[in-house]
């Protein structure tokens, strides 16, 4: 049974990640640190954070089975150690398939337990130009529902990176009190789209939203947006970071999710 308060700190890690799995957990693990010195409970690892590979298929090196492998054994040896709850950002899951894999978010809660997943279901596409990205290449969309667990702020519901641009994906997770998006958007179409989306999710679902993002130049010339941020369930941000590796830090505070929840009954209006 897990114990809710009204007060909960959480964070969102921005790394720029690189083509080295065993420099990239080092990384995390610095940042965690911190985080954790900073009082986070929850902490969200972006999208991709074990690793950022030259070519799309250098995921399927560092594939894991459910349940075994350096970063799933990262993972939990992390929530155990601080005793947190860890947002796993992504990594590559075996799908059954020679040339694809899941990206798959797990969750671990403070006894080192996995006690949730989710894989990928929406896969980025992109091209305008020179600049193309297509996950599909290397990547299984995922078969699952969308996917919640339970935290000391409530019900926490997961996304990845491109999900949030398909709102009715958000809605399916039904009230919950926290959305967190492990991401790793292009610059292109973060510096567009990132912040208004974010923004709209809070302010729709009428709940935070933590988002931990990838935030600059990569060896592989990729360039990630960053500006990992936690926002209000009115659509303020609570805190963020812009680019290169960091923290988003602050408080999920249930009074004022009432307060708000109260006051602009969206949610009870709905008629679809």
């Amino acid at each position: 049974m897990v114990s809710i308060k009204d007060d909960f700190r959480v964070a969102a890690i921005q790394t720029v990640s690189s083509t080295q799995l065993a420099q990239n957990l080092d990384q995390a693990s610095l940042l965690i640190q911190q985080a954790v010195d900073g009082g986070a409970q929850l902490i969200v690892l972006p999208e991709y954070f074990c690793l950022m590979g030259n070519k799309d298929r250098d995921k399927l090196a560092i594939r894991e089975t459910l349940g075994h492998g350096p970063i799933q054994e990262f993972l939990c040896a992390q929530a155990l150690l601080h005793g947190i709850w860890l947002v796993g950002g992504t990594l590559p899951l075996d799908c059954g398939e020679p040339d694809r894999i899941y990206n798959t978010t797990l969750v671990y809660d403070p006894s080192g337990l996995r006690i949730a997943r989710y894989d990928k279901i929406h896969l980025f596409g992109y091209k305008k130009g020179a600049e193309s990205y297509d996950e599909s290449v290397s990547i299984r969309p995922g078969e699952n529902s969308p996917q919640t667990f339970t935290a000391p702020c409530g019900s926490v519901g997961l996304s990845i990176c491109y999900d949030l641009r398909f709102p009715e994906f958000f809605r399916a997770l039904g009230q919950v009190n926290l959305m967190v998006v492990p991401a790793a958007f292009t610059y292109t179409t973060g510096s567009a789209h990132w912040d208004v989306l974010l923004r709209a999710r809070a302010i729709e679902n009428q709940c935070y939203v933590l988002a931990a993002a990838q935030g600059g130049k990569h060896e592989n010339g990729r360039r990630t947006w960053g500006h990992s941020v936690l926002i209000d369930p009115w659509g303020d941000v609570v805190d963020s970071i812009a680019e290169g590796s960091g923290i988003a830090m602050g408080d999920i505070n249930l009074q004022h999710l009432h307060d708000v929840r109260e006051s602009l009954p969206a949610l009870k209006h709905r008629t679809m």
